[in-house]
């Protein structure tokens, strides 16, 4: 058969309804691979008459879309701790030497003053001691009478004496203090001759140093550590305040000449020879005989008291020697 006849006899079977509309190459082959499956909804819609009565369903494919594989976890990477060096531990630093502070030492305070009325029972001494203050009378000349002689003397001086602008005499002996330092004790007796009983203690430090001030204008010998109290005023809280300035000794004495009384007094004063005879009956072993530079009568009874005290074995001694 022709090309043309066979065209002709398609046309003609399809004209006659006998073959399908469509003619399309034979289905390929099927996988043995189930399809994937589908989700049909019926979707209706006319028919190829256009009657709605007679719209068949026809199916939509609605394709379950293949699950979308999950993208392969990246595991989040754990960050690892870099091992911890363990650190070598340094060694403690070698403290610094520290000083050691000592403690600030408390002054000692000093012990009160010694009162002292004599010297040693069992030593022949005796020592001739002389207070300086308000009358000046033949003061340089007993002074220089115990100098020709070469007797020991103590002089016991004020300081307003030492510092008077109306008479030189306190400061000429203690220019001949000065000049025989080892012939003579210098002591102190109070800037103004008052009772130290009746001061405090503030007061008789002032007393003292003001006393040792008008010294060293003249003399360089310290009164230091005799004392005598003017009028022999003395009591515990004088000792005490006596000895916080340095006097170690506060001297008085046991043989009283009463020398500065003068005879017309009521009571009358001692002439010179009741001057002598007293000092010659009642001075012993380690007395503190006391005289005035500035007595009436000392001046003449003096050369008798030294004659009779050596006669009697006793030797004349300074206080620094008695004590």
């Amino acid at each position: 058969m022709s090309r043309a006849a066979s065209v002709l006899l398609v046309l003609t079977l399809v004209a006659g309804g006998c073959l399908p509309t469509s003619v399309g190459p034979p289905p390929a082959a099927t996988s043995s691979a189930p399809p994937p499956a589908r989700t049909s909804s019926p979707t209706v819609g006319p028919s190829a008459s256009g009657d709605p009565s007679a719209a068949v369903p026809t199916p939509v494919s609605t394709a379950t879309p293949a699950p979308t594989p999950d993208p392969t976890a990246v595991p989040t990477p754990v960050r690892t701790a870099a091992p911890t060096q363990r650190a070598t531990p340094a060694p403690p630093p070698t403290p610094a030497p520290t000083a050691t502070t000592r403690p600030t030492p408390r002054p000692t305070p000093s012990p009160a003053s010694r009162l002292v009325m004599h010297g040693s029972r069992t030593r022949p001494q005796v020592a001739l001691t002389f207070d300086m203050g308000g009358r000046v009378g033949d003061a340089l000349a007993i002074v220089d009478t115990l100098i020709d002689r070469h007797v020991p003397g103590s002089i016991f001086m004020t300081g307003s004496i030492a510092a008077s602008s109306a008479t030189d005499a306190g400061r000429d002996v203690l220019a001949r203090i000065e000049a025989h330092p080892t012939q003579f004790t210098l002591g102190n007796h109070s800037y103004t001759h008052r009772d130290f009983r009746d001061l405090t203690a503030t007061q008789i430090r002032d007393e003292l140093r003001r006393t040792e001030a008008a010294f060293r204008a003249t003399c360089r010998q310290d009164p230091r550590p005799f004392f005598r109290p003017p009028g022999g005023g003395v009591d515990a809280d004088v000792l005490a305040a006596v000895g916080a300035a340095g006097y170690r000794f506060t001297v008085t004495w046991d043989v009283d000449t009463i020398d500065w009384r003068p005879i017309q007094n009521d009571p009358a004063g001692p002439t010179a020879d009741q001057i002598v005879a007293k000092v010659l009956a009642d001075a012993r072993s380690g007395s503190i005989v006391l005289m005035h530079l500035g007595g009436y009568h000392t001046l003449a009874a003096l050369p008798r008291i030294v004659d009779g005290l050596r006669d009697r074995g006793f030797e004349l001694v300074s206080l620094d020697e008695m004590f």
